[in-house]
């Protein structure tokens, strides 16, 4: 989990609650449980105050990108959080990182006071957080199971449930409340890979008929609540 850098390829589906029930079953013996298996996934998403790079993803351009600060359960002050650009460019997503406790965080972003952290990395973050005059846009939790091919550690698959957010009380360490983004069991599964995809899961997935989908949770949220502002 300390890792800074990543680079790798993302795919990601909608899978309905029979879908995922069949698809545990096929897949089973084929995957064991990650070492974080379960956990609750917090981020605040930080953006200009017109939310230029949410509306810049969502035009697909070559290259995006999308700044957040994450932490894996409700932090405290003095829990550890990760500062992160995820990026992509040409289908290949990048992620560059640095972890620091919650109350460093707060020191950087008020003071602007560097944390103890890798310095090439922050001081990346610090530009991107100038250059756009970054502000905390939006909360976003959920709820995810991780799992790993047996044999061939580097394909990831999660599930994320009870995705949900809210864009008021963005404190990170205030809570995992917020508004549901489906109204379902509906579960998002994203594939992480470094290489092509093991050709028993595309032979399982054929079979169910299961294809991948574009959907980002900060852009699927961004343009729902745009609606519902239009329509109030």
């Amino acid at each position: 989990m300390n890792i800074e850098i990543f680079r790798r390829v993302e795919q990601k589906y909608l899978l309905s609650k029979e879908q995922y029930i069949k698809l545990m079953d096929r897949i089973s013996s084929h995957v064991e449980k990650d070492k974080y298996y379960k956990s609750t996934i917090c981020n605040v998403y930080f953006d200009t105050t017109n939310s230029d790079l949410i509306v810049t993803s969502l035009e697909k351009p070559l290259y995006k990108e999308k700044v957040r600060l994450r932490s894996y359960g409700v932090p405290t002050i003095d829990s550890t959080v990760f500062l992160e650009i995820k990026s992509k460019y040409k289908g290949i997503v990048g992620k560059r990182r640095v972890s620091f406790k919650l109350k460093d965080f707060y020191g950087y972003l008020n003071d602007n006071t560097y944390p103890d952290c890798n310095k090439q990395i922050m001081s990346e973050i610090d530009y991107v957080f100038k250059y756009y005059n970054l502000v905390p846009k939006l909360f976003l939790a959920y709820d995810r199971l991780s799992y790993y091919d047996k044999d061939n550690s580097n394909f990831r698959i999660t599930f994320d449930r009870n995705i949900r957010s809210r864009d008021n009380n963005l404190n990170i360490e205030n809570g995992d409340f917020g508004d549901l983004y489906f109204n379902n069991d509906e579960c998002l599964m994203e594939l992480k890979t470094l290489n092509a995809l093991p050709l028993w899961f595309v032979s399982i997935m054929s079979e169910l008929k299961i294809y991948p989908t574009s959907f980002s949770k900060y852009g699927s949220i961004y343009c729902k609540n745009l609606k519902e502002e239009i329509y109030v």
